[in-house]
């Protein structure tokens, strides 16, 4: 929710707009959400009797009776928009398809939607609130490690567009966020695995306390659910009790102060250098926590090579992706992509690298000076080390499977056509000195038969998950 105060006053020429946009939310840790005996949810809605609920459809077929029976026992009339939302189907299709509900639904100015699910499904659904009638109330539930630890703590919401991660998409906080840990006991080991890379990389860069926590807890916590599932020692819940709500609250304290990014030197943006353009360059595309694990070892090494952490330090923060069973390299991670990657953050960086690396574990600096030359340097480097590890140091897991993709839920062809309405990112300027020099981009808006039938609401549907609404009735 926000606020917003502003003065207006005179000038020689015309007129000077001073504004101050109040921004407030809360975080609730509940364990049960969707259990009858805990209201709170229920409670923002009784003031409207009713719900449009957004939701993957893999949470859906789990807990889908469960969230039914819950507001039925507090008398809210539900209804469900059910799709699939994976990197390839995380775009303006899936996004208009949840647009199509609301209006359907007839949502109120005020009234807000109920987002279930992980990270990808709070993006895209958070970024269609945003953009209906400008400024559309939503209450966020994340059900996956990354949708609890770091897609629940931002503010931004985004589809991908052409080849490139969230390019179009808004700064719009929800009013309220549940953090129910217990979602996690159904969560497959590659998920909790997947969310793993966001703790490695708050705590490397801020919290040394929760970096150690991981490395001493590491197999333990992904192999229980951060200790959720069944018969998982008392000593591990606690720690992982621990690592979650200090990360949360570590993320928030780095965030809050700079929600609209407006300062570029961000500490929870170390891996998120160069993955951007490399988590969709396999034709499957890689999870994302292994994309920017793949960022952050290989960021590690070029800060060793500096010498901002030492040969001792390196190792701990490779040993501990290693054992976790994530990316630290890939077959398709190499000079050329390196280039491309690092020409597309200069631009969304303001001309700057800004590369966020350890110095030491636990705190964090900023690298800008460099030339291409030190960065293939660190990758020759880097992935000499990766002979060292187990499968070169390729993930466990590593790549999106077909649950993740949406194509069973969205449209392909119009998912592909969208996707080439970009070009991929240009490279660097020829004399090798990174300073975000102009890059040759072409524009296309794509095929007006794709604009048309998608304005005209024609791609639609439950069985391709264009607009999967329904009225809580499983599909």
């Amino acid at each position: 929710m926000s606020d917003l105060t502003a003065t207006v006053n005179v000038t020689k020429n015309g007129f000077h707009v001073d504004g101050y946009e109040k921004i407030s939310y809360d975080f609730t840790f509940l364990d049960g959400v969707f259990n009858p005996e805990n209201p709170q949810l229920a409670e923002c809605y009784k003031r409207w009797g009713r719900v449009l609920a957004v939701t993957d459809l893999n949470v859906y077929n789990v807990y889908g009776e469960q969230i039914e029976k819950y507001f039925e026992h507090h008398s809210i009339d539900l209804k469900v928009h059910k799709t699939k939302i994976g990197e390839k189907a995380k775009t303006i299709p899936t996004f208009l398809s949840i647009v199509d509900s609301m209006t359907e639904f007839g949502i109120y100015r005020k009234e807000p939607v109920l987002v279930v699910g992980g990270g990808l499904v709070t993006d895209v659904a958070g970024f269609a609130c945003a953009a209906y009638r400008r400024n559309t109330n939503f209450i966020r539930v994340p059900t996956t490690v990354i949708g609890l630890i770091d897609a629940s703590v931002s503010i931004k919401v985004a589809v991908n567009y052409g080849n490139y991660k969230n390019r179009l998409g808004a700064y719009h906080a929800p009013m309220h966020t549940f953090l129910d840990f217990t979602f996690l006991r159904t969560l497959p080991t590659a998920q909790i695995r997947n969310g793993f890379a966001e703790l490695i990389k708050i705590s490397t860069c801020s919290h040394l306390d929760t970096f150690n926590l991981l490395d001493k807890y590491c197999e333990q916590l992904i192999e229980t659910g951060f200790g959720r599932t069944d018969g998982a020692p008392t000593e591990v819940r606690e720690a992982a009790d621990k690592i979650n709500r200090e990360g949360i609250h570590e993320m928030l304290k780095l965030e809050t102060p700079n929600l609209h990014e407006i300062g570029l030197d961000r500490v929870i943006a170390y891996g998120h250098t160069w993955s951007p353009m490399h988590e969709l360059v396999p034709e499957t595309p890689l999870r994302h926590g292994h994309a920017i694990s793949i960022d952050m070892a290989y960021s590690a090494t070029l800060a060793n090579n500096r010498k901002l952490i030492s040969d001792e330090e390196h190792r701990r923060i490779l040993n501990l992706f290693s054992r976790a069973g994530l990316s630290m390299d890939h077959h398709q991670f190499d000079e050329d992509i390196l280039d491309k990657g690092t020409a597309a953050i200069l631009k969304t960086r303001d001309g700057k690298l800004r590369a966020a690396v350890p110095s030491p574990i636990g705190s964090c600096t900023f690298i800008n000076d460099i030339e291409l030359s030190e960065l293939n340097d660190a990758l020759r480097r880097h992935k000499e080390l990766m002979k060292e590890y187990p499968r070169n140091g390729e993930g466990l897991e590593a790549y999106v499977d077909a649950s993740d993709t949406g194509y069973t839920n969205n449209n392909k062809q119009e998912v592909q056509a969208l996707e080439k309405a970009a070009d991929e990112a240009g490279s660097l300027n020829g004399n090798g000195h990174i300073h975000g020099g102009k890059v040759d981009s072409g524009e296309s808006n794509g095929t007006n038969g794709i604009r048309e039938k998608m304005a005209n609401g024609a791609a639609k549907g439950l069985t391709n998950g264009m607009n999967g609404f329904t009225n809580g009735a499983r599909a």
